[in-house]
């Protein structure tokens, strides 16, 4: 299967087709790795990680926690 490198804003860009994709079992926004290594490069799906709420709660503290923020009065059909 062919494909061509192509530029896409500021970077190089790889469009993968769906059945290549579908093939080597991977997903749309499925996080991966790339290797480089003797002229290659290598994809490989990337460790998921698990994260837990209760634990990244507990990490908020007001050191880090940020006041509220203003977007403006409403300007179309937003329901407040």
């Amino acid at each position: 299967m062919e494909a061509v490198i192509r530029k896409w804003g500021n970077s190089p860009a790889l469009r993968l087709p769906t059945s290549a994709l579908k093939e080597a079992g991977y997903q749309l926004e499925q996080k991966v790795n790339l290797i480089v290594s003797r002229g290659r490069i290598l994809i490989e799906p990337s460790d998921n990680a698990a994260y837990n709420l209760d634990t990244l709660l507990k990490g908020i503290t007001s050191d880090n926690m940020h006041g509220e923020i203003s977007f403006g009065y409403p300007v179309g059909q937003e329901a407040l």
